[in-house]
């Protein structure tokens, strides 16, 4: 097992008909040689976006008191930043949510994906996209460099037979993966016999298209080669329902951070994003129903009552993402340091107030990844020189050991902000 460290990305202890998954042991090569690196990312995001004055804290600086919005994390108040005056400088409007892991522009090559190329090369996944939640309409949080929106998994079940599928599942995976191929390639052929009787206006349209099929080849092809790799099997044990309907998104929230900590813990994927959706849904909290639905108090128009309530939800998707830092600061990687450490993590979104429709000042908390946290870093948005939420992205991406100076309108870093 020693003598082939150098050619096994992952190691496995057979027991009966079992697979176990074992840690990455310095032994067997699983240990990064630069332990200061985290190798892992996760993206939230929500698309009724957070209420700005129940979400930033009224002081900057380490000594500020924990805002409403975000006082079930006050037990891991030492492994986040929050952060407040940065956005995109993008327009306004439901319609420019996506900006969120895009920048400036819509369906851009997102945060995730950036990384996700890079970092995803060697896992069986190179990313997972995920949702919790119902909303109206097709919506995406996750575009590939060609502008591809990438779908999410909402029911949980599907998420786990995904990471952790039968033999049967991998053989009828692989026939489907092969099958998808091969229409590609069919579709190939025919649009460069095509490409020959274009002008050059078409051509670069056709152009387009090549790229946006190469990705799909590509993701397909990793796909296929993984397709045979042991597969773990975890101790946990699903819940026998898939909590989707609207009402139960916090219930859903719960089991996709618990799956995310396993896929994370398992090396299945080092990349994560997990959408919260929202629409009518009516929420009971602390046994009290909710008098209007989620995306009715977003459109708060400032009435107290509905901010209450609307914060009550906020503060419950909170508590449920204070569960999953637990759970990664609880798990230990190879060189002995925790998950969380290993994971560079993002919470925002890209809607900065859903009652004017305002994607100004976003509100945004970076946790794990080993940086100096503790803070809530205020940034003065109207200043000459303040930075882009972009700048914070580029700062996420070094962290994770990718050489990139730019992302989308953005071109420095905000590394600075976590000495």
């Amino acid at each position: 097992m020693i003598h082939s460290a150098s050619t096994n990305r992952r190691h496995f202890l057979k027991a009966g008909a079992a697979t176990l998954a074992i840690p990455a042991l310095e032994a067997f090569g699983g240990a990064s040689s630069d332990s200061d690196v985290p190798r892992n990312f996760v993206a939230i995001g929500t698309y009724l976006g957070w209420h700005q004055n129940g979400f930033f804290p009224k002081t900057a600086g380490r000594d500020y008191e924990m805002s409403p919005t975000l006082k079930p994390l006050e037990g891991n108040r030492d492994n986040f930043t929050i952060f407040s005056g940065l956005d995109h400088r993008a327009k306004n409007g439901h319609n420019a949510w996506n900006n969120f892991l895009c920048g400036q522009s819509l369906k851009n090559w997102s945060l995730d994906q950036m990384i996700a190329d890079e970092l995803g090369k060697k896992t069986r996944f190179p990313s997972i996209e995920l949702t919790a939640g119902t909303g109206e309409g097709a919506k995406a949080m996750s575009f590939t460099k060609q502008g591809i929106a990438l779908p999410m998994i909402q029911r949980p079940s599907v998420f786990y037979r995904t990471m952790f599928m039968s033999e049967g599942d991998r053989d009828r995976a692989e026939h489907l993966l092969r099958s998808g191929r091969s229409a590609l390639d069919n579709v190939l052929d025919d649009a460069k016999r095509l490409e020959a009787t274009l002008p050059h206006g078409d051509k670069q349209k056709l152009a387009e298209y090549f790229d946006s099929v190469r990705a799909v080849e590509k993701r397909m092809t990793r796909q296929i080669e993984a397709i045979n790799d042991p597969v773990p099997t975890p101790n946990y044990q699903l819940p026998n329902y898939d909590p989707i309907t609207p009402n139960l998104q916090l219930e859903a929230e719960e089991i996709m951070y618990d799956l995310m900590t396993l896929a994370l813990d398992t090396g299945s994927t080092r990349v994560l994003s997990c959408f919260l959706d929202g629409l009518g849904q009516v929420f009971s909290i602390d046994g009290r129903a909710l008098k209007s639905g989620y995306h009715g108090l977003s459109h708060h128009g400032n009435d107290p009552a509905m901010i209450r309530d609307l914060i009550s939800i906020e503060s419950s998707h909170i508590h449920c993402f204070n569960g999953f830092l637990d759970q990664l600061k609880e798990k230990k990687t190879a060189t002995g340091k925790s998950l969380l450490d290993d994971t560079v993590i993002l919470v925002g979104t890209g809607m900065g107030d859903a009652s004017r429709h305002s994607n100004q000042n976003l509100p945004a908390l970076v946790a794990g990844g080993g940086f100096q946290h503790g803070s809530h870093v205020a940034i003065d948005r109207s200043a000459k020189d303040a930075p882009l939420l972009g700048d914070l992205y580029i700062t996420l991406m070094q962290r994770l050991g990718l050489e990139v100076d730019s992302f989308s309108n953005a071109d420095r870093n905000l590394n600075h902000l976590f000495i």
